[in-house]
């Protein structure tokens, strides 16, 4: 498996630790939603499968207020071409968002309200994780969506996809 990072990704010192711990090559590419995918020698999961990543709850305050309009073309974005996407938080729970655990104005009935809402709207999972084991679980949930649809293959589809070296 070889994980995507999106070209917009910002490139500090906490994503490089994130992308050693995701513990499988990576490689930067312009994504069309989301900031992590995956491809392995017969599938890729771009435009399938993203993980649109936030680095706390003031981030995701700002997507849900000042960048409202660009997060939600993001998600319609992933909608309309069928991308199966998962909303990662780090450093963040529901009760943090309950108890206002974050530095934003924003009241916690309002994010807690968008966050419902995403995840109706646009069919999203929404994941809470530290930092420090994000790259973990973004390993983990693109290796499952990955072996998930290589299970589903024809074997022989699989064979004919190896032999030419699609990816």
């Amino acid at each position: 498996m070889t994980v995507l990072v999106d070209t917009r990704e910002q490139d500090t010192v906490r994503a490089r630790a994130r992308l050693r711990r995701i513990g499988v090559p990576v490689e930067r590419e312009k994504l069309d939603c989301g900031d992590y995918s995956a491809k392995c020698s017969v599938l890729s999961l771009k435009g399938k499968v993203a993980i649109e990543r936030k680095m706390d709850l003031n981030e995701l305050s700002q997507c849900f207020c000042q960048g409202r309009k660009r997060f939600e073309r993001e998600f319609e974005r992933a909608r309309e071409s069928g991308t199966k996407i998962y909303l990662l938080i780090e450093d963040a729970s529901l009760d943090a968002v309950y108890r206002h655990r974050y530095q934003t104005k924003m009241q916690p009935q309002a994010m807690a309200a968008s966050i419902f809402a995403w995840l109706a709207r646009y069919d999203c999972q929404i994941l809470f994780c530290d930092d420090a084991t994000s790259g973990q679980v973004i390993h983990d949930v693109l290796y499952r969506e990955l072996k998930e649809r290589l299970e589903q293959m024809p074997d022989e589809e699989v064979k004919e996809d190896a032999e030419a070296g699609v990816d």
